[in-house]
């Protein structure tokens, strides 16, 4: 039985030996490390998203969709896959929601104090303008008609250039989130840079996208592109 139950936690089937896949303990499939949550078991013996894959102790791997999430704990998938008494919270998809917004908000305060974002709507269009920006993010309560001005040009832009690739365009955090993130006031609009940290936003945004869209669209990512 032990071999049965491996599969769930660190030591399940992986395709090389940099370990980049793993089995979802719901679903049963082996989906790359990228598209799952490993969760672990705190001191106190509660079931704890670990985002970074770092913390210690062994972890059990979840599919990074907030429907899986609530599965695994209406199923009592972390008891099973630990093979103890785990108390997994009935909050734990809302909680493991936030803990992805916050990672989110944070690499964002970072690509900021790298001088990689440019907010507020005149300096997003003036780097637009300049071809300095790599992606747009809108707050997902701004009014409608800024964003659409935004997206317009970005849209006339590609046009212009016979572009093809997709242009990040990022609303998935509101203005009070980009106001805690950037330490400003009202921020509807900003602009990343080329930069490392802006790629890491971008990366902590397309989970969070993918945990919450992944039930309606399971190729749904970190942007929404502007077609």
């Amino acid at each position: 039985m032990l071999a049965l139950a491996d599969p769930d936690l660190d030591n399940g089937p992986r395709t090389d030996r940099s370990a980049t896949m793993r089995m979802c303990a719901v679903t049963r499939e082996v989906r790359p490390i990228g598209e799952l949550i490993r969760f672990v078991v705190s001191p106190q013996g509660e079931v704890i998203p670990d985002l970074k894959r770092k913390l210690p102790g062994r972890g059990l791997w979840v599919s990074a969709s907030r429907q899986t999430v609530a599965e695994a704990v209406r199923r009592n998938q972390f008891s099973k896959g630990f093979k103890r008494e785990i108390r997994a919270a009935p909050t734990l998809p809302a909680d493991t929601d936030a803990l992805l917004v916050r990672s989110a908000t944070e690499a964002l305060a970072m690509a900021a104090k790298a001088g990689q974002v440019v907010a507020g709507f005149s300096k997003v269009e003036g780097a637009l303008a300049q071809g300095q920006a790599q992606a747009l993010i809108h707050a997902s309560d701004g009014a409608a008609d800024g964003i659409r001005k935004l997206d317009a040009i970005v849209r006339q832009k590609r046009a212009n250039l016979g572009e093809s690739q997709d242009f990040p365009i990022v609303n998935v955090l509101t203005s009070a989130e980009l106001d805690l993130a950037l330490g400003r006031s009202n921020v509807i609009h900003a602009a990343l840079l080329a930069g490392p940290a802006s790629k890491t936003f971008l990366s902590r945004c397309q989970l969070l996208v993918r945990y919450r869209m992944a039930d309606d669209d399971k190729s749904a990512d970190a942007a929404r592109n502007s077609d």
